[in-house]
């Protein structure tokens, strides 16, 4: 059996069950171990938290892979601004050799030194950004280089708990939580019951529409929205010029590549605009295009995300355009309610 077939049989079980998912079981067990045992030190002191001096909020998932938590974080950087916060991040830098100091940054940063996420965040809020897989010296080092930080959004780390937190966001897609399954059997980090201790629940619907469920639990907790991706105007990597997404609508030798956890995500958000690739290609997350992927693609205009944007200029391809997104959400008093979350006393 070829990788990819392997990949795609994993997958299929991971949503759905079956004879691999079964076998896999009793590893199953371990994790959940892993987990509850991790959680119970943290709960009752044994491993101590940092608390950082100002709010701290957690975006991320339960489900192993990309949901959409980067637009998220964008929305909620710029949320949080608007009503009157100045916002910083911090995220772990993935695929990155930081090294023992964490690295913070602020603008055009490296996707090579920061990571492609950071990197992109960086860009689209203007947000200082800090790098590191301890989020808590990411956060101490935020705090040193930029004291006018008073909330921190954290780009993932749900399950990092050495961070304290103080509002908890959970970004899901349609995938939900798959079989219910924790690795390896399914695709869960923790066990779907973890959706019910948390302060929001994000659906990345795909497309516009629905509204917000009833808050159930204590204190309305978890607050549940649906989150959709709006594509705006394409952006020409080599050179920078701007164009209508519209403009490709119909047009013959367009292509469309995408390196995100869900590519197919991105490609439905294509078609949704009228857009129909003659090829598409799926790249594994993080892609790091060391080379091109796209020399013997014979296409005209290549449509890529913005996290492949980011680092996709090195290779000098007047075919690829970035197409960025706008999150948008079904309740329009979410980032009224965090605003308002931040002002009371940690619950995590």
């Amino acid at each position: 059996m070829t990788a990819k077939r392997a990949s795609t049989l994993l997958a299929r079980q991971w949503q759905h069950g079956g004879w691999l998912s079964t076998l896999l079981r009793p590893l199953s067990g371990l994790t959940a171990w892993a987990v509850a045992r991790k959680r119970k030190r943290y709960l009752d002191g044994t491993r101590k938290a940092y608390r950082a001096p100002v709010p701290v909020v957690v975006i991320g998932n339960v489900y192993v892979g990309g949901t959409g938590k980067t637009p998220m974080v964008i929305a909620t950087v710029e949320g949080l601004r608007a009503r009157g916060y100045t916002p910083g991040v911090v995220s772990r830098g993935y695929g990155v050799e930081v090294g023992p100091q964490a690295r913070v940054g602020t603008g055009a940063l490296e996707a090579a030194r920061y990571g492609d996420e950071p990197a992109l965040i960086a860009r689209a809020t203007g947000a200082p950004v800090a790098v590191h897989p301890k989020r808590a010296l990411a956060a101490q080092a935020l705090l040193q280089a930029h004291p006018e930080v008073d909330v921190i959004v954290s780009d993932d780390g749900l399950q990092h708990l050495a961070l304290a937190r103080d509002v908890e966001i959970v970004v899901q897609d349609e995938r939900g939580v798959g079989n219910g399954r924790l690795l390896p059997a399914g695709p869960l980090r923790e066990p779907a019951s973890r959706l019910r201790e948390v302060d929001a629940v994000v659906t990345n619907a795909g497309a516009p529409g629905g509204t917000p469920q009833a808050a159930s639990g204590a204190g309305g907790r978890p607050r549940q929205a649906r989150m959709w991706l709006e594509p705006g105007e394409a952006r020409q990597i080599e050179g920078g010029g701007t164009r209508p997404l519209a403009a490709f609508a119909g047009q013959p030798r367009v292509a469309a590549a995408a390196g995100i956890g869900n590519p197919e995500r991105f490609f439905a958000t294509l078609r949704a605009a009228g857009i129909a690739p003659e090829t598409t290609l799926a790249l594994p997350d993080h892609h790091d295009y060391a080379e091109s992927p796209f020399r013997t693609l014979a296409a005209d205009a290549i449509l890529v995300t913005s996290k492949d944007a980011i680092k996709c200029a090195a290779l000098g391809d007047a075919r690829l355009w970035e197409v960025p997104v706008r999150a948008g959400f079904s309740d329009p008093e979410l980032f009224d309610w965090l605003a308002r979350s931040l002002r009371q006393p940690p619950r995590h």
